[in-house]
């Protein structure tokens, strides 16, 4: 029988690790090939790792709410050996004792070989230190040199205190022991490094448990947060720490654009099959001033800013626990309105449905959340890391407004929304939110009445 490495695969582009969550497969079971064995989790989308090989599952190597990094092994596999059929009980009492005399002289092979490598180290290690140069080594030194790894090139180096220059015990001992006091300088450098970024990156968590207790009672309920609510909780105390958050808003006339889709939903829905929403035209209008303003599509790292290519609009959606989930969609400028629909429905579908995948969530540099699905008119969101910006939609909403014609100004109803937009300081200054939340404004507000799609 062989054993197979279950290993956890790539799940998509910057996706390090992932959580178990549960086994669907306890150790005895049968697996079939290409059947689900455990299920885990990503930042934010739930997967399941199916199986390579059919076999019976004999180790599980990590429990739930473990997490696994990228290729690491996650349970062994039992298969059949290789290169045997299930004919193989035909085969004669003579071939198989063949096969074991064959393994018993390769063995032996492996043996004799791994002896004469023996030797030859041995023999290596004896000859390691010599004085067929210029200078000369006492047995003394020449052992010392040998038992602690010191080349001739290093010894040659050396510089000596003996007659003639020659190497002392005292000096190759000094040698040695500043080799090891600059060995555990490195480790203990390395070992405050991480320790450092280890308090950096669990700040969040820190922060959390020194938060003033709460009392609780009889009648109070306890409920524990989801796993996915925690990431989300770590994830939005990150970004508050780390970006320097403000805001602009903008209120917006879409009266335009109300009127077109009343008219066109029901032709486009009949023609295509999909639904229209408000989200793919506002969609279109921040990837087009996002290439207008490219600073806003960037990323920090450290004293760094990473200009990005392209453009990847994250879409948050509301989830039916509650939760909150951003798929995102790639090249947004590329698409036009149609393929800007479909992409949105799509995402928006499979996200209540738990159907995204990993690479779904992962790349966007820009990220939009619609705040008005709930009736709020307007919002402060928190940056998406490592991203510098994100714009909130607010609801859209009938209000007398102040008209002005060539005939003089008159009160009039109208669709208005708020836009909020929220950006990190660090990098991303007041002209340059301010500017850019402006142009969204402008594209939606200069809409084409009569625009076909």
């Amino acid at each position: 029988m062989a054993k197979f490495e279950l290993r956890l695969p790539k799940m998509g582009e910057s996706v390090a690790e992932a959580t178990v969550t549960n086994w669907l497969k306890e150790v005895g079971d049968t697996i079939e090939l290409d059947e689900p064995v455990v299920e885990i989790a990503t930042d934010k989308v739930d997967s399941e790792v199916p199986s390579e090989v059919e076999g019976v599952l004999i180790e599980k190597l990590f429990g739930p709410d473990d997490v696994v990094q990228v290729g690491q092994t996650i349970a062994i596999i039992e298969t059949s050996a290789d290169g045997v059929s299930s004919s193989s009980n035909s085969e004669s009492k003579e071939e198989t004792e063949d096969s074991s005399n064959d393994n018993e002289v390769e063995t032996a092979a492996e043996e004799a070989e791994s002896l004469v490598n023996e030797a030859k180290s041995e023999v290596s290690a004896n000859q390691t230190i010599s004085n067929d140069g210029e200078r000369f080594y006492s047995p003394l030194v020449k052992n010392i040199a040998q038992q602690e790894g010191i080349s001739q090139d290093e010894l040659d180096k050396l510089n000596g205190s003996g007659l003639e220059g020659r190497v002392t015990k005292d000096d190759i001992l000094a040698y040695v022991a500043s080799g090891k006091k600059r060995k555990e300088e490195s480790a203990s450098s390395a070992k405050k490094s991480s320790e450092n970024k280890k308090a950096e990156t669990s700040s969040g968590e820190n922060a959390s448990k020194m938060a003033t207790p709460v009392s609780v009672n009889g009648a109070d309920e306890i409920i524990q947060m989801s796993r996915m609510g925690k990431m989300i909780s770590k994830h939005m105390v990150a970004s508050v720490q780390t970006s320097a958050h403000v805001q602009s808003f903008i209120e917006v006339d879409v009266t335009a654009i109300w009127n077109w889709r009343e008219r066109i939903k029901g032709s486009f829905q009949k023609r295509e099959g999909e639904k229209l929403t408000f989200t793919p035209i506002f969609m279109e209008a921040v990837a087009k001033a996002i290439r207008d303003f490219p600073m806003i599509n960037i990323a920090v790292d450290g004293d760094t800013i990473i200009k990005r290519k392209n453009i990847n609009l994250g879409m948050a959606a509301a989830l039916p626990d509650g939760n909150l989930i951003v798929p995102v969609i790639r090249n947004a400028d590329q698409l036009n309105l149609v393929g800007m629909a479909k992409a949105v429905n799509d995402l928006a579908t499979r996200a209540r449905m738990g159907k995204l995948k990993p690479d779904d969530t992962q790349g966007g540099t820009y990220t939009v959340t619609n705040v008005g699905t709930f009736g709020s008119i307007m919002g402060t969101p928190i940056i998406n890391q490592p991203q510098v910006a994100i714009l909130a939609l607010g609801a859209i909403r009938k209000v007398p407004a102040v008209i002005e014609t060539p005939e003089g100004d008159f009160i009039g109803i109208r669709h208005k929304m708020f836009l909020s937009h929220s950006y990190d300081h660090r990098v991303v200054n007041g002209a340059l939110g301010g500017q850019f939340v402006q142009r969204v404004a402008q594209y939606l507000e200069a809409w084409d009445s009569s625009r076909e799609v």
